[in-house]
């Protein structure tokens, strides 16, 4: 061929590929983007919750998501090689932006996910470091509270993950960004929720997964005492004297109310230690689960254990709900107590906590 044909070819196709460019950006321009924000990004649960968000499965109706990851205490590299991870994985090439800085955090973000976590309170931490803990904790959440109010969306849906003071995270965010509504915060309780079931399906030899083991409750202080309520809870083929068709169900054992406690709160500490790292599934499949029942992709008839700010007013429950005895109300009083502990440690001028845990069952249609 001819160089100057070969050339003649060659300007076609880059004035091709040039206008094949600029009609992708425009046709992009044209779509709002999604925006998801991810603080703690280098934790163990985002390798199993990024490439869950990416799919429609999550949030079916969003065409294009806008992926932010944060982390202030991790580095750039580690940022930059999560980053090329999920642009490989993932079905559709989103657009994803690594932070370790404030700078830009939270701008347009219509999902805020905090992973952010302390060390894990313990009898074996000096009361200085914890502390300490609660200090540094309470500052970051007081700025992340006021730049989600003054950067993110008006509707910004935020979830507070982690093993450590879950509750009183959610309450700083609460309090620092005025212009939300309290509603939009939430604590994760779902984890804690999961692991409880999956005690009650080993014990009655069930699968933990799917629909086997439902309407399980949690009430109280989410990393601190916590109480499984399973007055609700129902378990599906389960061997044993009365057998039914699938969708017939039995109550929980009354046996499991006594022992449920003790080993839901060892639970996440055992599996930690048998397998040398965080529980990085368990959290995500809970995130995963209040979101999709968030954004209305769920069951709704699921109930789900999430902690939400309380103001002071008497709940009530429908009759579908669960009743709330002098028995359960002694354990939330101590939960409160706790809570309200940690809540001086930081403000001791403040005089009562807002942080309770509440249930959130899905509008049945």
């Amino acid at each position: 061929m001819p160089t100057d044909l070969m050339l003649s070819v060659a300007a076609e196709n880059l004035q091709a590929k040039l206008k094949q460019t600029a009609e992708e950006q425009r046709r992009v321009s044209l779509i709002q983007p999604f925006h998801i924000w991810i603080s703690g990004a280098l934790s163990p649960v985002c390798h199993v919750l990024i490439p869950k968000l990416l799919s429609a499965e999550v949030f079916p109706g969003v065409s294009l998501i806008s992926l932010h990851l944060l982390d202030l205490d991790g580095t750039e590299e580690g940022l930059q090689d999560l980053r090329m991870e999920t642009q490989d994985l993932a079905l559709i090439s989103p657009q994803v932006t690594v932070h370790t800085n404030v700078e830009q955090a939270f701008r347009h973000a219509d999902v805020v996910l905090l992973l952010d976590d302390g060390p894990a309170d313990g009898e074996s931490d000096p009361e200085e470091d914890r502390r300490t803990s609660v200090k540094k904790i309470s500052e970051r959440y007081r700025e992340y509270g006021r730049l989600i109010d003054s950067r993110a969306r008006r509707e910004v849906k935020v979830m507070v993950s982690g093993d450590s003071f879950v509750n009183l995270r959610c309450s700083l965010l609460v309090d620092s960004a005025c212009s939300i509504e309290s509603r939009q915060f939430i604590a994760m309780a779902t984890q804690l929720e999961n692991e409880a079931k999956a005690i009650i399906a080993k014990q009655l030899n069930v699968r933990a997964s799917g629909i086997y083991v439902t309407d399980v409750i949690v009430w109280g202080n989410i990393s601190g005492i916590f109480y499984i309520d399973v007055q609700m809870a129902k378990v599906f083929n389960y061997d044993g004297a009365v057998k039914g068709p699938p969708f017939f169900w039995q109550p929980v054992l009354k046996w499991l109310e006594t022992d449920l406690q003790s080993l839901a709160g060892r639970r996440r500490g055992a599996v930690t230690l048998k397998t040398g790292r965080a529980a990085g599934m368990a959290a995500a499949n809970g995130l995963l689960a209040v979101l999709r029942a968030w954004s209305g992709a769920g069951d709704t008839q699921e109930v789900l254990s999430v902690g939400v700010p309380c103001t002071g007013r008497d709940v009530t429950a429908d009759s579908c709900g669960p009743s709330v005895g002098d028995k359960l109300k002694e354990r939330i009083q101590l939960s409160l107590d706790e809570l309200l502990q940690v809540t001086q440690t930081q403000t001791p001028r403040r005089e009562k906590s807002r942080e309770i845990i509440l249930y959130l069952q899905q509008t049945r249609t």
